[in-house]
């Protein structure tokens, strides 16, 4: 439609959650490592791996933020710093501003949305509709087939970013749309089987696979 639901309160925080994922992944941050006092994930502080900058502005930003504390967070620190919601006025520097419309703006460069006027009641309001729905569609696709003929019933065995699109996809509170146009008994298994997996315990599945831990802290603190 071209823009975010009014109510969905959660995009915000997803967004910030997909930021540190994308960080991990591509080795710029970790999690501090287990000592033997084993501190739980959403314990563990946020370590900086490299500053070597991405490419991608957000993430370039949200490097040098870290770079830039005295002291390392934690996940759920972060999120929240990220997103702006933080009683300290010291730390309100660390909000990553407009980042919903830095996205979509990124999207129009790659040809995948489009930029329009929009009336809402009283005011006009700028849109971003899906232009080329090739990409969109592919997403869905690679979701639900990792859900339905592609199913392991491992998450270890999952392909990473599959796992982060799905963890994240519940965080934003935009999963169930993806599977709304499958035929009733494959919408039932599918968010059953959604439902097993965002379940499992985050601190025993980070444990078992490395290359996943942040993925499963992003998942304790929106679950938390």
């Amino acid at each position: 439609q071209g823009y975010t639901s009014f109510w969905n309160d959660c995009i915000s925080s997803g967004l910030r959650g997909g930021i540190l994922i994308e960080l991990a992944l591509r080795g710029r941050i970790r999690l501090e490592p287990l000592s033997i006092r084993k501190k739980r994930l959403l314990e563990r502080k946020v370590l900086l791996r490299s500053d070597a900058p991405t490419g991608d502005v957000l993430l370039d930003e949200t490097l040098r933020h870290m770079k830039a504390t005295e002291s390392a967070e934690t996940v759920q620190t972060w999120i929240e710093l990220l997103t702006g919601e933080t009683w300290n006025p010291f730390k309100l520097q660390y909000q990553l501003r407009n980042v919903r419309e830095r996205v979509a703006k990124a999207l129009v460069e790659k040809g995948i949305l489009t930029t329009e006027k929009q009336n809402f009641l009283l005011f006009d309001m700028t849109t971003h509709p899906v232009s080329n729905a090739t990409e969109k569609q592919r997403l869905v696709k690679k979701l639900q087939e990792s859900m339905l003929e592609r199913w392991v019933n491992d998450p270890h065995r999952m392909d990473r970013r599959t796992l982060a699109l799905l963890v994240l996809a519940h965080s934003s509170d935009v999963l169930e749309n993806v599977f709304t146009n499958l035929a009733d008994d494959k919408y039932g298994m599918a968010m059953n089987r959604t439902k097993d997996l965002l379940d499992m315990d985050p601190e025993v599945e980070a444990a078992k696979a490395r290359g996943t831990e942040m993925i499963w802290a992003v998942l304790a603190a929106f679950n938390k």
